[in-house]
């Protein structure tokens, strides 16, 4: 099972299996234009308002003219622009003033500076589930109120609501949700290589190597943001050693020496060890950061920096900003499976309330219906695990395969394993696991010495 450690505490939740198979059939089907979802995704369905209430045409939110409500997250550029959308919804519908507080990563060392000098933001939108049980074993985050709870209960699976509650007591709603096991790839590049899509780790290395051999650099690798090394650590990992050992990994409960570990680092120095795989070399992968690694996959014509760029369905907000069509020209496929089966990883952002006013409360309860997961949905790059959202709210079919992959598999998932691991170990740039694997990638070959950083930072960590 995943478990999570704090101030010497620890959190267990109930195991998640992988579904891989979910993923290969929703993926391949990229004409699900059309697609719908039930009933309730049209956002009529709950409890009628009562006086004082404006439902707008779905979830009932109370009247709030006059109260200013700050919301702070770590979301820059396209994905900001898109969040303010939603919450410019919520101000028609209450009459509320809500400001976009922008927080610097870890938040968790944002907001605790915003606490201690008495101005907490109302909602944080936290994108580790660590970092949800920090601030709940701080005093920070206080409980979903009824209303939240009632509608994320109409919403959403088990599993999800599992991820927002500690101690039994339901504290975060997740609002959006991400595939983590997804190679996003140039379809021009494919076709004048002559290059196939992959299944197994053996063939992504001669897919690899066939558009070397056509003059276009294989592999994208936004290593400037170590969070994208631990994505390509955990989906080899857990294809590979399987979902027990991902669990125990992640709880600490095997060392970072086991083996499991160095034949995970050797795979992908299959991959990063190569000359010329990486766009750049890994140099110029370590200076690139994840938005520009994403894009520099679907510019250049007949001659792109890269062909492919393992990375999570959110990249489609980085293609819209080339000329790339989405499901024409930039595709996609399962992470390889490089054990018996493809993996898949999630992860995810959750509204948690550290003001227990009306404001918060109503905000939340407005991110756990599908009226407020629809208006990003409209906007690409954004997955919801509100299962009641009408799959049409999605721009293409590529992104509408992706949300129905996510809700068929139920909670039959694995969550992102540096996002639920002690913040200062996994959720930390410059430190921790994104650090060391920055410096792996420098160096494939000291799979060892890898580890043992690895290990001593993981050991420091959980003591903590």
């Amino acid at each position: 099972m995943r478990t999570t450690r704090t101030a010497g505490r620890v959190l267990t939740r109930r195991p998640r299996g992988i579904r891989a198979a979910a993923v290969l059939v929703a993926l391949g089907a990229t004409a699900l234009a059309g697609c719908g979802g039930s009933d309730a995704g049209d956002g009529k369905g709950g409890a009628s308002p009562s006086a004082g209430q404006s439902t707008g045409g779905g979830v009932a939110l109370p009247k709030l003219t006059g109260q200013k409500i700050e919301v702070a997250a770590v979301w820059t550029g396209p994905e900001q622009a898109n969040f303010t959308k939603v919450l410019d919804a919520f101000e028609k519908r209450t009459g509320a003033t809500v400001t976009f507080v922008p927080a610097q990563d870890p938040i968790v060392n944002f907001l605790g500076t915003k606490i201690a000098g008495g101005s907490p933001p109302d909602v944080a939108m936290l994108p580790q589930v660590g970092a949800i049980d920090q601030a709940v074993a701080q005093k920070w985050a206080k409980p979903l109120g009824a209303a939240a709870k009632a509608e994320l209960a109409k919403n959403y699976s088990e599993g999800w609501r599992d991820l927002g509650t500690v101690g039994g007591t339901p504290y975060a709603v997740y609002f959006k949700a991400a595939n983590k096991s997804l190679v996003w790839y140039n379809a021009k590049a494919f076709a004048n290589a002559g290059a196939t899509v992959p299944r197994t780790w053996a063939q992504f290395l001669k897919t690899a190597d066939t558009l070397s051999a056509s003059g276009v650099t294989p592999l994208s690798v936004g290593a400037a943001d170590g969070w994208t090394l631990t994505d390509w650590f955990e989906n080899v990992y857990l294809s590979q050693a399987g979902p027990e050992k991902y669990d125990q990994l992640g709880k600490h409960a095997i060392k970072w020496t086991d083996p499991s570990v160095a034949k995970a680092l050797s795979t992908l120095a299959q991959l990063f060890g190569r000359p010329d795989t990486l766009a750049g070399g890994p140099d110029g992968a370590l200076q690139t950061e994840f938005p520009a690694s994403v894009t520099q996959t679907f510019t250049g014509g007949d001659a792109p920096k890269a062909g492919m760029v393992g990375a999570a369905d959110f990249a489609g907000v980085n293609v819209q900003q080339t000329k790339a069509k989405i499901g024409t020209d930039a595709k996609i496929f399962p992470f390889p499976a490089v054990g018996a089966a493809s993996p898949v990883v999630t992860g995810g952002d959750a509204a948690v309330a550290l003001k227990d006013t009306p404001g918060a409360q109503a905000l939340l309860t407005y991110l756990a219906s599908p009226d407020a997961a629809r208006i990003w949905a409209a906007q690409g790059g954004f997955v919801s695990p509100d299962k009641n959202l009408d799959l049409a709210a999605y721009p293409d079919a590529v992104q509408r395969s992706i949300a129905k992959a996510l809700i068929a598999a139920g909670d039959d998932f694995r969550f992102d394993m540096s996002d639920s691991m002690p913040q200062s170990f996994g959720g930390t740039p410059g430190k921790g696991e994104w650090k060391d694997l920055q410096d792996f990638l420098k160096n494939p070959k000291d799979v060892a010495g890898a580890q043992r950083k690895l290990e001593a930072d993981a050991a420091k960590a959980f003591k903590g």
